[in-house]
């Protein structure tokens, strides 16, 4: 693995989320740029899976099991990274839920869950990793967010609005903390970066959940999350991620499409609300058993949708670790 000097080079990063999908391609890539990098993510088989495979790379990693929607989280994640590798100067809040459906097939408890995840556990480990990222003269905050976080897309509104909040925190996160660091003149203070991507083909649709008609709602969303035109190569994603944490960038947004509805939005807010209206009545109904909601792996089994389809988002998703149907 190239040790090439970066600002990152002989720095400590904690990656929320990494066992699979974008989170273990970012960690993936500060390894690559001389980052020691802690893993963490619910499901100990996966996240010793990814452990495994960074470290084959040539990475310093190591990884903890943690639900970063416990309370405690943030003290045991801090604690593991001091013991393992010392102060944090690299924090990327990466962990996310999806859940797909229409308003009527939602509860109160999935806008909590998302917000919980998406929202309070990235706030709750930013404020206790704060102390560390000050006295470091590279602290980097990074939130991944989502064009979600800007354009509230029909069936997708738990994941929209904590989005949306989590760009909020982030981008008033970035003016709170600007000169806030170790170290005085251009440069000083925690850099915070918001990430607003599109959609990637990291597998995402058989990890999701989908609520209503759950063959239905997975037939749209996995096409969409695995077309070229609609989504983007997770590793080229992950780069780019981290090119513009390295160069302290304060936001940036991927896919060409996501690229354009951020633009629509800033300019056409009123054609933007009617377009994403018509999407909405196009998309599947609640359907007679609204409350349902299954995996991606086991909704697939009720799609129509062609294998074909789903062929690259299929082949993303068993190179970064998310499930597979049948799994």
């Amino acid at each position: 693995m190239s040790r090439t000097l970066h600002r990152f080079a002989d720095r400590t990063a904690l990656v929320t989320g990494s066992s699979r999908g974008l989170g273990l391609l970012i960690a993936r890539e500060l390894a690559r740029r001389g980052c020691r990098v802690m893993l963490c993510a619910r499901d100990p088989r996966e996240l010793g899976f990814a452990e495994s495979r960074l470290r084959a790379e040539g990475a310093e990693v190591a990884s903890v099991v943690c639900d970063i929607t416990d309370e405690s989280a943030p003290r045991a994640l801090l604690d593991a990274v001091h013991d393992r590798f010392g102060p944090l100067d690299v924090l990327v809040n990466n962990a996310g839920i999806i859940q797909v459906g229409p308003l009527d097939a939602l509860r109160e408890e999935d806008f909590r869950e998302a917000m919980e995840t998406m929202l309070f556990a990235p706030l709750r480990l930013t404020l206790a990793a704060l102390p560390d990222l000050r006295a470091s003269t590279a602290g980097t905050l990074v939130n991944i967010s989502s064009v979600g976080g800007r354009i509230a897309a029909p069936h997708l509104l738990p994941y929209a609005t904590a989005k949306f909040a989590a760009a909020g925190l982030s981008q008033g996160l970035r003016a709170e903390l600007a000169g806030a660091g170790a170290g005085a003149g251009e440069g000083a203070g925690v850099s915070v970066t918001t990430v607003l991507p599109g959609l990637m083909r990291t597998g995402s649709h058989t990890a999701a959940r989908f609520h209503g008609r759950p063959g239905a709602e997975y037939s749209w969303f996995a096409a969409a999350a695995s077309l070229p035109l609609l989504s983007m190569d997770a590793e080229r994603a992950a780069r780019a991620i981290v090119r513009a944490a390295e160069r302290r960038r304060p936001e940036l947004v991927l896919t060409p499409a996501a690229k354009v509805g951020v633009r629509l939005q800033g300019l056409a807010p009123a054609t933007t609300t009617r377009l994403l209206g018509l999407a909405a009545r196009i998309l599947p109904g609640p359907g007679q058993d609204p409350r349902r909601n299954v995996r991606g792996s086991r909704a697939a089994a009720d799609s129509p949708l062609p294998a074909a389809v789903t062929v690259l988002g299929d082949r993303a998703g068993r190179r970064y670790g998310e499930p597979g149907p049948g799994r």
